[in-house]
């Protein structure tokens, strides 16, 4: 490794001040890519993590948060994924949006194939609550769990929402409308259950979903009947009288286990499960910030995902998603959002101290952005969740670091003085509050998603292809690749032959 004669504290900003520093940082860098060769074996186990909405600026916030936390210059932090060798951008409009949603871009990271917005693992053949066109086979799309249970692999997949939320549901399901979850919903959206399969049932009847061996999430309300209630006393939504739950352990050959919360989840043996599914809410889980009492965190289910699908020789597929970095941003809590991405870049650091970069290969993405930006000119180390370090040249009032280009509650913000529109003071604001709420231009319900290409950051075989500017649905087939499934080409056809008439 290149070694310096002096080391730097990165707990110090004033030794970004030396050109020793700055020199030295580039030819440690340069070092290090020289060194590293590709890699180019076959990837016996692919591991997608999908940070919903956790746009570029996303990720810059979320390093300097979890930097200035731990004391050090935020600037200088690195997430766990940022340590990756190869990055990307992926384009994330989808056939019929500029700005996509999380259930189009689902049919396009998972499935290679762009899709309309609104609907999952159906064609753009299929117009949202198109019912009919949605149970057509032609329509359907498969996705890379489904390529990796044809390639004889295990697949699962976690999730801090509900497991019938739109990119979970991406692995398994085929809809019209993203909103389908449960057949309540059908019935609630003016549809009839009979002709929409939820996608709670076909979690549990569906070709990919029946198959998965771990299920990790929230959600209960979606798979009970309306007249039980769950283990935290929430009454189901189903109006079929199912229990899915239920269902799904009678189904399962060998020993299925269901869960329900973090002490069991932390005390199950992945040597005697074949098969998990965990429901730790009756939606979606807590926020972390939030400290809710016994929800496992996104790295301790990514743990419990990666040691009972490793127990299949063959290898296996695994879609973890940090879903409610999306949420906080809806709601322009920057704080509880750029936690939700340190709890994110935690458990891709499980995932890489549970595997071997030799035999896995690990992508990070988004699916989409959001309108959150970092803007002034606030000095360095600057509190990122705090006012920045000067004053608008305009009003001379403060403005905070981090701000939303639309969103909610605009008259925490604005005011009218003498038929004057002004801005509030964010000094009689607390934005020490895990809860506050960030300034915002364009008054509405809730903040939208952005359309900004997102990031995409690979480690392990073929992780190399990831680099350049490519659609957002050329994902999986770079995944299907490095480990020899699905319907494109594949590193195994490129592989010599046995012989003459192989």
């Amino acid at each position: 490794s290149y070694i310096t004669e002096r080391s730097w504290d990165l707990h110090s900003i004033s030794e970004l001040k030396s050109k020793e520093f700055w020199f030295h940082d580039a030819q440690k860098l340069l070092y290090e890519k020289l060194s590293t060769p590709p890699n180019q074996y076959r990837a016996k186990n692919v591991i997608f993590f999908l940070g919903d909405g956790m746009s570029v600026p996303t990720v810059t916030a979320g390093r300097i948060f979890d930097g200035q936390l731990r004391g050090v210059v935020g600037e200088r932090n690195q997430l766990e994924f940022e340590k990756f060798n190869y990055v990307g951008l992926s384009k994330t409009y989808c056939a019929n949006k500029q700005v996509a949603d999380s259930a189009c871009t689902a049919s396009a990271y998972l499935s290679g194939i762009k899709a309309n917005y609104l609907t999952i693992g159906v064609s753009a053949d299929v117009e949202v609550n198109d019912c009919a066109g949605a149970r057509l086979t032609k329509n359907h799309l498969s996705s890379i769990a489904a390529w990796a249970l044809k390639g004889r692999k295990s697949a699962g997949l976690v999730t801090t929402t509900r497991v019938t939320h739109a990119s979970p549901a991406g692995v398994y399901a085929h809809t019209s409308n993203r909103d389908f979850e449960s057949d309540y919903d059908v019935s609630k959206l003016g549809q009839n259950p009979g002709g929409c399969p939820d996608i709670a049932k076909q979690l549990i009847d569906g070709e990919v979903g029946q198959r998965l061996r771990v299920v990790l999430g929230g959600g209960t309300v979606k798979f009970l009947p309306n007249t039980t209630t769950d283990v935290y006393g929430n009454l189901g939504q189903r109006l079929d009288g199912r229990n899915l739950i239920d269902e799904w352990q009678q189904s399962k050959p060998g020993n299925a286990r269901v869960l329900f919360n973090r002490t069991d989840l932390l005390n199950n043996d992945p040597h005697t499960t074949d098969f998990l599914f965990g429901l730790f809410n009756a939606s979606h889980l807590a926020y972390h910030l939030d400290d809710s009492v016994d929800t496992p965190t996104l790295a301790e289910m990514t743990a419990a995902a990666i040691n009972v699908l490793s127990r299949d020789p063959a290898g296996y597929f695994l879609f973890v998603e940090g879903g409610r970095i999306d949420h906080a941003h809806h709601e322009t809590k920057a704080k509880k959002a750029l936690d939700e991405t340190v709890q994110f870049s935690e458990a891709v650091r499980k995932a890489r101290q549970l595997t071997n970069q030799w035999d896995t290969l690990i992508v990070v993405s988004a699916d989409h952005g959001h309108t959150v930006s970092i803007s002034g000119y606030p000095d360095v180390n600057n509190s990122i969740v705090g006012l920045n370090s000067e004053l608008s040249n305009v009003d001379q009032l403060p403005y905070a670091a981090i701000s939303y280009a639309n969103g909610p509650d605009y008259q925490k913000f604005y005011k009218v003085t003498d038929g004057e529109v002004e801005r509030v003071d964010l000094r009689t604001l607390d934005f020490a509050d895990r809860n506050a709420v960030y300034p915002h231009g364009v008054p509405m319900t809730e903040e939208t998603h952005g359309g900004g290409d997102v990031a995409v950051y690979a480690h392990g075989p073929w992780s190399h292809l990831f680099t350049g500017v490519y659609e957002q649905s050329s994902l999986p087939y770079m995944m299907g690749f490095a480990s020899c499934l699905g319907p494109g080409i594949t590193y195994c056809d490129l592989k010599p032959k046995a012989s003459y008439n192989s």
